[in-house]
């Protein structure tokens, strides 16, 4: 896919020390509770949620948790509830960012994206100002060490999956958003199990960073994160394999 971005694999790298630092369980339990609002607490019959859930369990969230957190956003317990938002903006080298918030406070929320971006060189933009860059994507991301490469190839490609991009660590098939969920089962079916499974929002081009300037990006990126209301955030950059692992 012309413009695919290794963001994907990055976050992959640091979603271990994402963990230690108590983060993703927050976020993880808005995004569960979120999904069972809008499309009910059944997994079975509510795809939003069954990725939510799936990925709570990979994270080793506790059962108990989890079903908290249906219950949450189905109205069957107490607490407030949270709302979907979407901030854009602009890194180092022009990058196009894009930021997915679930938050009980905008006004809150829009303040602390705003001062992590202005901190770190960027800047916050109006709505729409790089969300053309992007597009909805299903992402399943495959380890690359013992696996057979030309079989999972195959097997994407006839489950009906539009890319397959190998790199040294990783292979990661890409799907539109609206066959994620039969590409996924059918792969699995063949005996491929992903290490990672998300939509997400994949640009159709990419700003390469290399040096300074990746490191001033995977600061903002890492720094946003950070937020509490913050779900995922997606950048149009690209670094080399090497620049990775120095930063790693």
């Amino acid at each position: 896919m012309s413009g695919h971005s290794k963001w994907s694999t990055i976050k992959r790298k640091k979603g271990a020390a994402d963990a230690k630092r108590g983060k993703i369980f927050t976020k993880l339990i808005r995004e569960i509770a979120t999904a069972a609002g809008l499309g009910g607490g059944d997994p079975d019959a509510n795809p939003r949620l069954r990725l939510a859930v799936e990925k709570a369990r990979g994270a080793n969230m506790p059962k108990d948790n989890i079903e908290r957190a249906i219950k949450k956003g189905t109205g069957d317990d107490e607490g407030g509830s949270f709302e979907e938002a979407v901030y854009e903006g602009y890194g180092p080298g022009g990058t196009a960012i894009y930021v997915e918030a679930l938050t009980d406070n905008k006004n809150r929320t829009v303040g602390e994206i705003r001062h992590v971006l202005t901190k770190h060189g960027g800047n916050l933009g109006a709505s729409g100002c790089v969300a053309y860059l992007f597009e909805k994507k299903g992402l399943l991301s495959f380890d690359r060490e013992g696996i057979d490469a030309d079989a999972l190839l195959e097997a994407a490609l006839d489950a009906g999956a539009d890319d397959v991009v190998d790199s040294d660590e990783t292979i990661d098939v890409v799907t539109e958003a609206g066959t994620f969920e039969a590409v996924k089962k059918s792969l699995e079916d063949d005996g491929f199990a992903s290490e990672v499974a998300d939509i997400c929002m994949e640009p159709s081009t990419t700003v390469h960073l290399e040096g300074k300037q990746a490191e001033k990006m995977l600061a903002v990126a890492d720094a946003l994160e950070d937020l509490d209301d913050v779900q995922n955030v997606y950048a149009n950059f690209d670094i080399t394999e090497e620049e990775m692992a120095r930063l790693a």
